[in-house]
């Protein structure tokens, strides 16, 4: 299953659950995304060609994030562009998210263990602004 979170018809975030499943390769970002997420499934015998990516310059505006869940709960919580808070979903086991625009907060609902993958290089306290998160009452 693949979840897209939007607000004010622009896409915020892509959920994949872990039950998704699909022969071949399946790409859920248009290519101007400066973070790239697809799914694949090949059967056993399968060559994928060996290759180099070539030398290219490429803008990123804003960097965008991928979350990988490999044991727990994570509740993700989403901000538009004022900081407004406008939605929740819980990421488990095996789900992976591709964070691409706007604010987000996380709320460990269990022990969670996750990998980040990101744009660098990492410009340190200057990367990212902080802000309140929503009250536990508020969420949705």
């Amino acid at each position: 299953m693949k979840i897209n979170i939007e607000h004010n018809e622009e896409l915020f975030a892509i959920i994949i659950k872990d039950s998704y499943s699909k022969p071949g390769i399946s790409f859920f970002t248009t290519s101007d995304l400066s973070q790239q997420l697809a799914y694949m499934k090949h059967p056993s015998g399968t060559t994928i060609m060996p290759h180099v990516h070539n030398p290219g310059r490429r803008e990123v505006h804003s960097t965008q994030e991928v979350l990988i869940i490999k044991h727990g709960v994570l509740r993700v919580d989403f901000y538009d562009y004022k900081n407004k808070y406008f939605g929740s979903h819980f990421l488990e086991k095996g789900d992976v998210i591709l964070l691409i625009k706007g604010g987000h907060g996380f709320e460990v609902i269990e022990e969670v263990e996750m990998v980040e993958v990101k744009q660098g290089p990492y410009a340190g306290d200057t990367d990212k602004t902080r802000f309140d998160p929503v009250n536990v009452e508020n969420v949705r």
